[in-house]
């Protein structure tokens, strides 16, 4: 190629230069206008063409979403062929929801967890609910008559009477728990009788009661012995976080020995104990644990270096271990809120040192666990406005733009499964892999103050390997009193 010689456009001979100094006079003032103008429309152009790309480059992202997603018609029969082959083999799925309080994400669950039990050998639910309420409906679902039930009742309870009791008492889950029971009338091995547990511990004081049935029915000597270590807790029967005010101002460890010492009652015995009725026992024991693990937690809930939020979701850790250990070759769903079952890295949580279930799943069990987040747009939901307060169905405006749920909202199909361990279009998890907003609503909700309350950045193909999106959803529907 020719090289251009400097001489030919960099310089200009000494003639030419008087030429141009003598026969015009420059004016400088004129040019600078000029230069000025030609800078503000080469940045509006720049602004301009940057809100091109922008908007070019969502379109194209969302055309993605479009081509890698499997569209939802009716829960009830929609095709998850696809979502089990990529289940595959995995021991441990999740399921997880937006909301506390979503009809949609219940009977999504449900249909999901149906599949996993009919087609993939599933035989554990564990659900973000406290422990005791749970082993209720797991008498109900598996007896009286069904193999694996314990032999000690528990029907005196009633479950999920406290708050936020439509979460679990809601027409959605209801149904799914007489299908289980259904199920399991029909299953001729005990192997294949589906089990539901609880992964939670905010309700220690039915924990208490529980443990003390229990020893009373095998043990009544033991059984006063956790009635007195059981006292020091029994003192704020009605709302352990008054133990926790108490316990803000002392430095002491509270009513700990005493819990501990009736767990430590249950571990020595736990061979006599166990030959008489091994699921009872069991069900005995963690709710003990729990009380331990409860108690530390309410007495610690205020401390200056709070850790609540960890020691609730390495109870939930320590839960399902206890159950895969009590089941040791089978495989369980869990059903909890996407704040606990997507990895916490993949979240700003995590720059406050908090971890969550998920992290702790995928620490533990890797490729061996399969995690399933679940979004909405806009719709009605099942809330309280304050802790503890009545549950009433509440307006979900439309998402924010700068998140997630905004760009799916965007999408060509209402409904889908969107694979994110495994897309069809690898490029789309590069590109979600952009730092969003995404929004979370638990049993409290505060619309007016959304941003604020209900939104965390996230990165979704990190947070989850599959998210299933349902653009309009409807509140669950509670159950009556009756009920």
């Amino acid at each position: 190629m020719r090289k251009i010689h400097s001489k030919q456009f960099g310089y200009q001979s000494s003639d030419n230069k008087r030429f141009c100094r003598s026969k015009y006079k420059i004016s400088w003032l004129p040019i600078s206008l000029l230069l000025l103008l030609l800078l503000v429309t080469t940045t509006s152009l720049q602004h301009v063409l940057a809100e091109l790309v922008t908007e070019n480059a969502g379109t194209t992202l969302v055309k993605l979403i479009d081509e890698s997603s499997e569209p939802l018609s009716e829960i009830a029969t929609a095709d998850l062929g696809g979502l089990l082959e990529r289940i595959g083999d995995s021991r441990v799925v999740l399921l997880g929801e937006a909301t506390h309080g979503t009809a949609e994400f219940y009977d999504m669950r449900a249909r999901i967890t149906r599949e996993l039990i009919e087609k993939k050998g599933f035989t554990i639910v564990a659900l973000e609910a406290d422990w005791p309420d749970a082993v209720i409906i797991d008498q109900f679902i598996r007896g009286p008559g069904i193999r694996g039930q314990a032999r000690i009742p528990v029907q005196h309870y009633r479950p999920f009477t406290s708050f936020p009791d439509w979460m679990w008492a809601n027409h959605s889950f209801m149904a799914f728990t007489r299908w289980l029971k259904h199920y399991n009338q029909q299953v001729e091995a005990t192997e294949g009788v589906v089990s539901i547990y609880g992964l939670d511990l905010y309700n220690i004081y039915r924990s208490i009661d529980m443990v003390v049935d229990y020893l009373n029915y095998l043990d009544p000597e033991a059984a006063d012995a956790a009635r007195w270590y059981y006292s020091c807790m029994k003192r704020w029967p009605r709302d352990p976080s008054q133990y926790s005010h108490m316990m803000q101002s002392r430095n002491d460890t509270g009513c700990s020995a005493g819990v501990s010492a009736v767990l430590n009652i249950l571990q020595k015995n736990m061979t006599a104990y166990s030959v008489i009725d091994k699921q009872a026992y069991f069900n005995a024991e963690q709710n003990a644990r729990l009380v331990v693990n409860g108690e530390r937690y309410f007495r610690t809930l205020y401390h200056e270096e709070n850790t609540s939020w960890n020691q609730r979701d390495s109870n939930m850790l320590e839960s399902l271990n206890a159950i895969l250990q009590h089941h040791p070759a089978e495989k369980v769903i869990i059903w909890a809120h996407n704040s606990h079952i997507g990895d916490a890295r993949a979240v700003q949580i995590a720059h406050a040192g908090k971890h969550n279930l998920g992290q702790l799943v995928r620490e533990t069990f890797d490729d061996d666990s399969y995690h399933i987040g679940f979004g909405t747009d806009h719709g009605t939901v099942a809330a309280a406005t304050t802790w503890k307060g009545p549950m009433v169905i509440m307006q979900v405006p439309s998402s924010h733009k700068d998140s997630y749920e905004y760009l799916f909202h965007q999408a060509k199909h209402d409904n889908f499964l969107l694979p994110l361990r495994q897309p069809d279009n690898a490029e789309l998890t590069d590109r979600l892999m952009t730092k969003r907003m995404q929004r979370a609503i638990g049993v409290t909700y505060d619309p007016d103050n959304e941003i604020e309350r209900h939104y965390y950045y996230a990165l979704l193909p990190y947070q989850f390997d599959e998210y299933i999106w349902f653009d309009e959803t409807q509140a669950v529907k509670p159950l009556s009193q009756s009920n």
